[in-house]
């Protein structure tokens, strides 16, 4: 009975992380990651954005559509014997003007240039958009796990103290054992079916959460979670060359950077509307069915307003410090997150570490010894009780800190912008 029991218990355990051989949707935070890439409505929107604003790119540098412009002269045919007429042909004079405007300075490149930096930036924002949901799914599913798991060693809990009953009772009924031994093992099984409830509630509640992050029906039906991601190898040493590649790589940074570049590129631009701009066209005269003239003209702005484009130009460099230092603000911000995060990582792999070796033994041993000696007399059922509740302690500890460092992890991922 000894061993019967004691077998039990050690099977109430999490092994470590596992590849999930089960396909079904909810069994692997991977597949859940890819249902929600193709299907999420706001990363669609987001995708259809940034494909708008990389339509204006081309658009944004292209010469203004050119000006056809047609004067009919001497419309009511002075001097001649003919009568009123609005046909080019029947008028005294038709002249023809096609003129084109020719933006100058560079200021063609420099329209396409923060078009781009806004295509950038909308891209980079579409990206931002699929961290965000990536991690609220990594920490949804975790915390999934962590219900389940718990729900799981409760379930096993139960069943152990149904079999711990039937030992009291035959040792009550071989007057080795006092009757509140049994009742106690009872009670034990009350509390675990109303936490199984309260557990039960806690997956429904995380999978509604789950089905809503992946545009489903909150009651759609979701797989059993079977194993966490692995953790990769990372530790406080890292700090620098994460920053590096958040700085590069992080979405929010990059888009921020985008706009900066495109107020960079509107203020020189402002800049540049200091000149004036082109207009040339070509004018052919037609007299009755003749084209008798050909002229040729110019003209251009001239910049007189100066009062006007100096305040332009003033809100265009305030333009730019302001994406200046709302970029560095987020850089701060984003690597003081990186920093605390990969702290709480790194004590959640020790902690880990911790259970895993010494904690979850001991209570194992210590199970053990008060089951052999409940059996032979030597210790109260108490004790019993007590080896009981340290142990599932400690697994719920091992799940809890596996649970906290897939979080972190994933924190860490929505800085980076990328699966590490």
């Amino acid at each position: 009975m000894c061993a019967l029991l004691g077998g039990a218990l050690v099977g109430i355990a999490f092994a470590g992380p596992v590849l999930a051989q089960d396909a079904a949707l909810g069994s692997s935070v991977q597949g859940l990651l890819a249902y929600a890439r193709a299907n999420s409505p706001e990363l669609g929107a987001m995708r259809q954005e940034a494909d708008a604003a990389a339509q204006r790119v081309g658009p944004a540098g292209a010469l203004p559509d050119p000006v056809l412009r047609v004067e009919l002269m001497n419309i009511n045919n002075y001097g001649t014997d003919a009568s009123f007429s609005l046909l080019p042909w029947r008028v005294g004079e038709t002249r023809y003007t096609l003129m084109q405007s020719l933006p100058l300075w560079g200021k063609r490149d420099l329209r396409r240039d923060a078009a781009a930096a806004d295509a950038k930036q909308a891209e980079a924002r579409t990206d931002a958009t699929w961290a965000e949901l990536a991690a609220r799914i990594k920490t949804a599913y975790a915390e999934y796990y962590r219900a389940a798991g718990n729900h799981k060693l409760a379930a096993e809990v139960l069943e152990l103290m149904s079999r711990l009953e039937h030992v009291a009772q035959a040792r009550y009924a071989g007057g080795l054992a006092a009757q509140p031994d049994a009742i106690r093992a009872q009670l034990e099984q009350t509390s675990m079916r109303g936490e199984l409830i309260m557990l039960d509630s806690e997956k429904r509640q995380l999978r509604a959460r789950l089905n809503a992050l992946l545009a489903r029906d909150g009651a759609a039906p979701l797989a059993e979670p079977q194993a966490l991601r692995p953790l990769p190898a990372l530790s406080s040493a890292d700090a620098a060359s994460l920053a590096e590649r958040a700085r590069e790589r992080n979405p929010l940074i990059v888009a921020e950077l985008a706009r900066l570049s495109a107020a960079q590129k509107n203020r020189e631009l402002t800049q540049q509307n200091r000149y004036p701009d082109l207009q040339v066209g070509i004018s052919p005269s037609q007299m009755r069915s003749r084209i008798t003239t050909w002229g040729v003209m110019f003209e251009m702005n001239i910049p007189l307003q100066q009062e006007s484009r100096r305040g332009q130009e003033r809100e265009a460099e305030a333009m730019v410090a302001a994406a200046r230092s709302r970029a560095d603000a987020l850089q701060n911000e984003l690597l003081g997150e990186l920093a605390a995060h990969l702290a709480s990582l790194d004590a959640a792999r020790r902690t880990e570490t911790l259970v895993r070796t010494q904690l979850l033994p001991q209570s194992e041993l210590g199970l053990q010894s008060s089951l052999a000696a409940y059996e032979n007399g030597k210790t109260e059922f108490s004790m019993l009780l007590e080896a009981q509740r340290q142990i599932r302690k400690a697994r719920q500890e091992l799940l809890k800190s596996q649970v906290e460092a897939q979080l972190r992890l994933a924190d860490i991922e929505r800085i980076l912008g990328e699966d590490l």
